[in-house]
């Protein structure tokens, strides 16, 4: 799925966003951050969420372990080369998420039930029109299978695994089902008490936990990155050199390469994917342009910030050459360097309250693709399915995982591009009139 043509989709859409907009939205991050302070909020405006709110339940899904282990997953198939054109999906995505969040409550329509909803889906039925629905279903059944909790309950369980039940004894290395199934199940229960208050007490769990967990990870990674600040120089250099050599990982070929690393930047910002889009189309605006600027925040934050310092504390300490394994236990390696016992245990805390939130805003992505699909009267039984998947996730490969939903991803990118570069007239014609308003004020 992620081959030449969808990546020329999703960076060559983010450059069209540029280049259409020249560069328009850029100019007004500064008021996108004033945004996310309340100043503007207005409590009569359409929508459930403040857009602090909405942020970070975005934010909740895209800063979790694709940050942490789908970074070190893309250097081990990738190389380090790949978190270069992980930059690259970050940079065009603040454009792509302008343009996309935009969207979402600009065309935010109505479910079976009533309550207006947010999201490709309705971007593509009310901004497209009912010959374009085909389109809309697509996004939302590879919306339901892309946001499930395997990968994220997956890499938890094999956190916990190795910096608990190990050293305690409750599982061993050819035996520990019993211990994965019990840590599934008892996240499982976690999760259910959280969603029974649906979107809002997520959104206040996820406003609370994300940005504490974030400065708390930057903090652990920047000890990293200052015990071994000589090698920071290097890192840097490998990344770009790498980035256009294609040694021997990926195949061995430039293409590969690329496409690693445009495929993990995408699940990790989630630019041009449209899951965020359903987040962003809940906050509680009648200025679609506000949400819009708000949104470009996220790839800055989740790639451009976070993943730069996962990626660079897994090179300046050389991990990535050895032998310790991939994903979170690649990034549980690089810590461990630098903290000794304590880096695994540091990090433990960290996947624990980032996969969960992820969790929690992925149910709320699915059972709304599984509202337009079937009816949103029907969509509350998703929250028992879910918890299932959560307990099979936990005992679950993850490789078979990982690439599944990296497919799916792939899959919802088409709709959510599509529709955002047939609507980005439509778009601009909005972010002109505010701009202009807001300089007239």
């Amino acid at each position: 799925m992620w081959g030449t043509p969808l990546i020329v989709l999703l960076v060559g859409g983010g450059l069209f966003f540029v280049v259409f907009s020249r560069a328009l939205p850029y100019r007004y991050l500064g008021h996108g951050l004033a945004i996310l302070t309340g100043r503007y909020d207005n409590r009569n405006d359409q929508g459930t969420l403040s857009h602090f709110q909405a942020l970070s339940t975005a934010l909740s899904g895209t800063l979790g372990l694709g940050n942490i282990a789908g970074v070190a997953l893309a250097i081990t198939a990738g190389g380090p080369g790949a978190i270069f054109w992980m930059w690259v999906t970050a940079v065009v995505g603040i454009a792509t998420k302008f343009f996309t969040a935009t969207a979402a409550v600009m065309y935010r329509g109505n479910d079976s039930k009533g309550n207006l909803q947010g999201g490709p889906m309705y971007v593509i039925r009310e901004g497209l029109g009912r010959g374009w629905l085909w389109l809309a279903v697509l996004f939302a059944f590879a919306g339901l299978c892309g946001t499930q909790p395997v990968f994220q309950i997956n890499q938890l369980v094999a956190m916990l695994r190795t910096s608990i039940a190990y050293p305690l004894n409750l599982a061993s290395e050819e035996s520990h089902l019993v211990f994965d199934a019990a840590v599934g199940t008892l996240a499982a229960v976690c999760i259910l008490i959280v969603i029974s208050g649906d979107l809002k007490r997520v959104a206040q769990v996820t406003a609370k936990v994300v940005p504490t967990m974030v400065l708390a990870y930057l903090v652990m990674t920047g000890g990293v990155l200052l015990t071994n600040l000589s090698a920071v120089p290097d890192a840097f250099a490998l990344i770009f050199q790498d980035a256009f050599s294609a040694t021997a990982v990926a195949g061995g070929t430039l293409g590969s390469v690329i496409a690693i690393g445009v495929s993990r930047g995408a699940f990790s910002n989630e630019a041009g994917i449209g899951t965020e889009s359903m987040a962003h189309g809940a906050a509680r605006t009648n200025e679609p342009v506000r949400e819009g600027l708000v949104a470009m925040v996220g790839p800055i934050i989740d790639t451009l910030i976070v993943c730069t310092c996962t990626a660079l504390a897994i090179l300046v300490t050389g991990v990535w050459q050895s032998d310790n394994g991939d994903g979170v236990v690649l990034t549980a390696a690089a810590f461990s360097s630098t903290y000794g016992s304590l880096g695994p245990s540091l990090l433990t805390v960290m996947v624990i309250f980032l996969s969960l939130s992820t969790i929690l805003t992925f149910w709320y992505y699915g059972s709304k693709c599984l509202g337009f699909l079937i009816g949103a009267r029907y969509q509350h039984h998703y929250v028992w399915i879910y918890c299932l998947l959560i307990v099979v996730g936990s005992i679950g490969t993850v490789g078979a995982l990982f690439n599944f939903l990296i497919g799916m991803y792939a899959v919802m990118a088409i709709p959510t591009m599509v529709s955002a570069l047939l609507l980005a007239p439509k778009i601009m014609v909005a972010a002109r009139n505010y701009f202009s308003r807001l300089n007239g004020e």
